[in-house]
């Protein structure tokens, strides 16, 4: 299943991960395992952010994709079934039959 990760990091945690050269490698890391079709960075609610868009294969995965990001940067973390262009028409061509 295709999934939105937000990870929304704590300000002051996520600025000692930049002093200490940590959150670069975090995100290096964790792009490395996702193995997202997109990601994407920037402010949301003012807190630094990431979206990453992928497959999901199972929900096991869950809490090994979003601990580092718990556990260096006090991140908030939200998971969302999404879908693309092609994923929406074929839904809806399935619909009214």
């Amino acid at each position: 299943m295709r999934v939105l990760l937000k990870a929304s990091m704590d300000t002051e945690r996520a600025n000692e991960a930049i002093r200490n050269g940590t959150l670069g490698k975090l995100i290096q890391e964790s792009v490395a395992q996702i193995k997202p079709e997109a990601a994407y960075f920037t402010t949301d609610n003012g807190q630094r952010t990431a979206f990453l868009v992928f497959d999901m294969q199972d929900s096991s995965q869950m809490p090994v994709l979003a601990e580092p990001f718990f556990l260096t940067l006090g991140a908030k973390i939200s998971y969302t079934p999404v879908m693309n262009l092609d994923d929406l028409q074929k839904g809806l061509s399935q619909m009214g039959r």
